[in-house]
């Protein structure tokens, strides 16, 4: 049985744009990776269909480079997305990782959910210290959005 573990946030913002925040390539770049990190817009392949490629790279503050890739699953607008991702391409097929979007009173809650796989308590607590980081970006994303 798969274990994952989850983060929720509410956003204040409706759930159409939320979903337009993590589907989007102009915003998907802002957001992937947090402020400090680079995903240049020409790196991205975001291909939101069922079977559908993922692709990304994120240049670090230091000038390494990490390489994602992942596969569209499941695409329900505006409630739910489901896909794969990992930052091993080519060596493997990424984890599970789903968003739910739930309409709320004053706006949407966002819950990411990954497979823990094979991850120490130490790469659990990292990854959704990460995962916080980028709704924190996302709330910017959409705070943007809204008073444009």
């Amino acid at each position: 049985m798969t274990e994952y573990f989850t983060i929720t946030r509410t956003l204040r913002a409706p759930r159409e744009l939320v979903f337009e925040a993590i589907t989007l390539p102009e915003h998907f770049a802002v957001w992937f990776g947090t402020a400090a990190v680079e995903v240049p817009q020409e790196s991205l392949t975001m291909d939101v269909r069922p079977g559908g490629a993922f692709r990304a790279v994120m240049v670090l503050p230091d000038g390494n480079r990490i390489d994602w890739a992942g596969e569209y699953k499941v695409v329900e607008p505006p409630s739910h997305l489901a896909m794969t991702l990992t930052d091993q391409p080519g060596d493997d097929a990424g984890l599970p990782v789903l968003f739910d979007l739930e309409e709320v009173d004053g706006g949407t809650q966002l819950t990411i959910r990954q497979d823990r796989s094979d991850f120490s308590d130490e790469q659990v607590a990292a990854t959704i210290a990460g995962y916080n980081a980028f709704v924190d970006d996302i709330e910017r994303v959409l705070e943007s959005l809204q008073t444009a």
